[in-house]
């Protein structure tokens, strides 16, 4: 089934599941001359994916992939992020910004920094996950999120 609000791009056809995530980093200088190169790399650089279908009808050729792509509907993927306690309300809409932290070694580091999200996107919490003691080395208070 075709989600409305998909886009078409073509992805490896070992990679072409429904429910798989990716991040799109944007085309390769393989991809210069190819005259697929339009339809797939029509998604936006740095954010992240998910199928929601695949069109395999037609294997393409492509010089990334050995066995060649699949056309697939992809929609942007929703992500967990760590953010400020009093931003995390369920359907509250808010300005991703990261909290100011450079503690690397943090275990939430990942989190409070996810790929695939960019700073000063608006973006919608979509769910208020139930974890205890997220351990900050800031000293911040922070809540696990779905953002969509």
């Amino acid at each position: 089934m075709i989600n409305l609000n998909s886009t078409i791009t073509l992805i490896g056809t070992r990679l072409s599941k429904v429910g798989n995530e990716f991040i799109f980093y944007g085309p390769t200088p393989e991809c210069e001359n190819c005259k697929l190169k339009n339809t797939c790399n029509n998604l936006e650089i740095g954010r992240r994916y998910r199928i929601v279908s695949v069109r395999n009808e037609q294997v393409h050729a492509c010089a990334l992939h050995d066995t060649g792509v699949y056309a697939v509907d992809v929609i942007p993927a929703p992500t967990i992020a760590l953010v400020k306690s009093e931003m995390a309300f369920n359907g509250s809409k808010i300005v991703y910004e990261p909290p100011d932290c450079d503690e690397v070694d943090c275990p939430e580091y990942d989190r409070c920094h996810p790929e695939g999200l960019k700073i000063g996107d608006k973006y919608t919490i979509v769910e208020v996950l139930k974890e205890e003691s997220l351990k900050c080395m800031k000293g911040y208070s922070m809540r696990a999120v779905v953002l969509k």
